[in-house]
């Protein structure tokens, strides 16, 4: 992040890259707006037509998070119901090239996270509900992401249509009973109910570019 910021380490970055993932399609800075401005759509059409889509957009992969505690934790800060696929090397090799077609689908793309796991211990005392494994598990994360709940859990040859079908009805009824998260009035009953999140990377900014994070105030 210190490359694009020139030394600085902040909270925000943003850079267009090309498939590479070196070349800088774009200058570097806080956030899309301070690049582009209010031209933001325009441009980014512009910058695409140079790197049209090979391949189906239907087999794009499923994304994955590294650790299912970190995908609990995003679920619940995004409000959005996670998709846990548990099962052996050779199961969950087989439920990446299946899935694609269901996390692709245009009704189902952009509204759920998935992770990937082998290890049941990873998962398994997070949860409440079924924990067998070999499974797909619709959960519905918690408020601060500490825990979920397994609304659903099909075996991993279930058909495409009967999991799409699950996923939405899960979706549709977190939406209608889970009010949207005031940014400000979350952050301080987690602080009072103590509740603590430590990333691999340190907390904070290093606005002066010293190479060192800024502790200030909380």
């Amino acid at each position: 992040m210190r490359t694009f910021l020139n030394g600085r380490f902040e909270n925000t970055a943003f850079c267009l890259l090309a498939p590479d993932g070196k070349t800088r399609l774009s200058r570097s800075h806080r956030s899309p707006t301070h690049i582009f401005g209010g031209g933001l759509v325009d441009s980014l059409g512009e910058i695409a037509k140079k790197y049209q889509t090979k391949g189906e957009a239907s087999e794009a992969a499923v994304p994955d998070f590294p650790t299912f505690s970190l995908g609990l934790n995003v679920s619940s800060a995004d409000q959005r119901v996670i998709v846990l696929i548990t099962g052996t090397e050779e199961e969950l090799k087989g439920a990446r090239k299946e899935l694609p077609a269901l996390s692709n689908d245009p009704d189902v793309i952009g509204k759920f996270h998935y992770d990937f796991e082998t290890d049941s211990k990873t998962w398994t005392k997070a949860l409440t509900g079924d924990k067998s494994t070999s499974r797909i598990k619709i959960i519905v994360p918690d408020e601060y992401g500490q825990s979920g709940k397994v609304v659903k859990s099909f075996p991993l040859d279930t058909k495409t249509e009967d999991l799409k079908k699950a996923l939405l009805e899960a979706n549709e009824a977190f939406a209608k009973t889970t009010e949207k998260k005031n940014y400000s009035t979350h952050v301080k009953e987690g602080r009072r109910q103590g509740i603590k999140w430590t990333m691999p990377m340190e907390f904070g900014e290093d606005r002066d570019g010293d190479g060192k994070i800024d502790h200030r105030g909380r």
